[in-house]
């Protein structure tokens, strides 16, 4: 057996894989051929009849669906749901049903910042009519109680 030196090229950055997508057309074809998708555990999300087209855009009824299901999830610190209490910087909706969710956390050192953005991407797969979702998490702007709604503040007794 040869010995093979192993190469380290150092690299700025990496493009990110493309997201995989199953086109409706697709999936028929896939089922006519015998290949028919296998239940899952997200059984009851995927129950849901989804609409069949989607309204998407800013103020769309996708964009208003989506917000609605962020503010079912609440910061597990701070008893305040996560888009009232301003960590949802932008909620991005395409008449496709693709959504790009742009957040933050209250600071990178947050418990959940490694599960808040996967319950949040989670979440936004679940609202009818989504095809994809993507969460992109940011630390610029920072955080600070300044984004907080006026719901939010009042709930912590901060008004």
């Amino acid at each position: 057996m040869m010995d093979e030196a192993i190469k380290i090229e150092p690299v700025d950055s990496v493009e990110p894989p493309a997201r995989a997508r199953v086109e409706p057309e697709a999936a028929l074809e896939s089922q006519a051929e015998g290949f028919a998708r296998k239940r899952d555990y997200l059984a009851g999300f995927l129950a849901e009849e989804k609409p069949a087209a989607p309204v998407g855009g800013a103020g769309g009824a996708l964009q208003s669906s989506v917000i609605d299901a962020l503010k079912t999830i609440y910061d597990p610190e701070i008893p305040v749901d996560i888009y009232e209490l301003g960590l949802i910087y932008d909620v991005a909706a395409t008449e496709d049903g693709d959504v790009v969710v742009t957040m933050t956390l209250t600071t990178p050192h947050c418990p959940v910042a490694e599960s808040m953005p996967g319950e949040v991407e989670m979440r936004v797969l679940s609202v009818p009519g989504v095809r994809d979702a993507e969460v992109k998490l940011v630390w610029e702007p920072a955080w600070d109680p300044s984004k907080m709604s006026d719901e939010a503040r009042l709930e912590l007794g901060m008004l």
